[in-house]
């Protein structure tokens, strides 16, 4: 039999996460093709952080090297970003002018970092947090720059303030909200790791919202300016405050999005050829930045993409288990607990403990931890399967051993 082409545009670990998934069930089915934007091979962008720190080096953390392309036969275009797709002649289009023709096409975009949009966002000095080439700036700018702001208090922003402090800088963290990682704790988990974090030298300063970006005489970023008119002083401005779905390329084909590119159970896009899969993806109204539900997708779409047709991709329920700078945490559900919800309540500042459950018509629907985190995957268990807890409640908190 011809072998099919399929075209993967995007280097990242949901889209080479496919391909992976794809090799093992149908080995012989395509010709691949990948393209990346980036000049480095597939890595694991979460472990950006100990590079950072220089805990790891970028050979540490890659996933597959370029060997590992060429030994499935898969070509691999490295630095080249993907300009345009052509639906009706199935090709796509570098900006450099390379084609390539496609059967199946694979949307792996991934998504951009959001800017502030504040005066001197352009300055040399500010930065986001998202790539390798980013991670390399910071490097370098730490070891020529005293003062350093990371804005945004989530956990991007707080394994970057980390690093940064590692490798001999000052760092304030800025954050808009009144308490850190407000999505994945509530006040209180998020006030006791602000004093861990603070114990191990880092700054904050909450509840304030960014007004511009000042600069020196030579362009580059000296200060941090806020509404309330108070500036602090900084030469690397690193902005952590969110992503959006890289979808620029998908609807310039004319392909449907919406907040994502939009795709059914199967992953496929309006046009049954092509397929998305990532934080590019929006399925059933829903955009994933976390990496389990990425794999989940990409599993999907490789038995689509092989012809077997029998998996479905209905959406995550998403739990949170974070290391951060080596403090445990865990939350999933509606940890915030609301209207006919009851809280079972453990706090121990001294041990740094801090346990939160929630539960609603005797099931679990949220539970929130600081310090230790050793029954989380059994909490997220009972959460999931949305199983009774009453014969359980008095001794929930004790967790899965008592």
């Amino acid at each position: 039999m011809k072998k099919l082409k399929l075209v993967v545009v995007g280097n990242g670990m949901a889209g080479v996460r496919t391909i992976e998934e794809l090799l093992k069930l149908a080995p012989e089915a395509y010709d691949i093709t990948v393209f990346g934007a980036e000049p480095y091979a597939n890595y694991n962008r979460i472990l950006l952080s100990p590079v950072l720190a220089g805990e790891q080096g970028i050979k540490d953390i890659m996933l597959n090297d370029v060997d590992w392309y060429a030994q499935h036969g898969i070509t691999l275009h490295l630095g080249k970003k993907v300009a345009r797709i052509d639906r009706v002649r199935r090709i796509v289009v570098t900006e450099d002018g390379i084609e390539a023709a496609y059967d199946r096409l694979l949307l792996a975009t991934g998504s951009q970092p959001f800017m502030l949009p504040v005066p001197g966002r352009q300055l040399d000095g500010v930065l986001s947090y998202r790539d390798i080439g980013d991670t390399n700036a910071m490097i370098e700018a730490a070891s020529r720059y005293t003062d350093a702001v990371v804005i945004g208090g989530g956990l991007l922003g707080l394994e970057a303030a980390n690093g940064l402090k590692l490798r001999g800088m000052r760092v304030t963290v800025v954050h808009l909200p009144q308490w850190l990682m407000e999505r994945q704790l509530d006040p209180v988990a998020g006030g006791m790791l602000r004093e861990t974090l603070e114990a191990r030298g880092l700054h904050f300063a909450l509840g304030r919202n960014t007004k511009a970006l000042l600069a020196d005489d030579a362009g580059r970023v000296r200060a941090v300016q806020f509404e309330d008119g108070g500036e602090i002083p900084a030469q690397l401005v690193v902005m952590a405050v969110g992503i959006r779905p890289n979808t620029a390329l998908a609807e310039a084909a004319g392909l449907f999005c919406q907040r994502g590119i939009v795709v059914n159970d199967t992953m496929q896009t309006y046009d049954p050829r092509i397929y998305a899969v990532g934080e590019c993806v929006n399925h059933r109204g829903t955009a994933y930045g976390l990496v389990a539900p990425l794999f989940e997708m990409a599993q999907v779409a490789a038995n689509h993409l092989a012809s077997f047709g029998v998996k479905r991709y209905r959406g995550s329920v998403t739990s949170t288990k974070l290391k951060v700078t080596g403090i445990d945490l865990f939350s999933a559900g509606e940890f915030m607990g609301g209207e006919g919800a009851e809280e079972i309540l453990l706090s121990d500042p001294v041990s740094g403990v801090y346990k939160k459950l929630v539960i609603k018509d005797d099931k679990l629907i949220g539970a929130c931890l600081v310090g230790d985190t050793v029954d989380g995957a059994w909490y997220f268990r009972l959460l999931r399967e949305g199983q009774s807890i009453a014969d359980i409640r008095d001794s929930l908190m004790f967790g899965e051993a008592a």
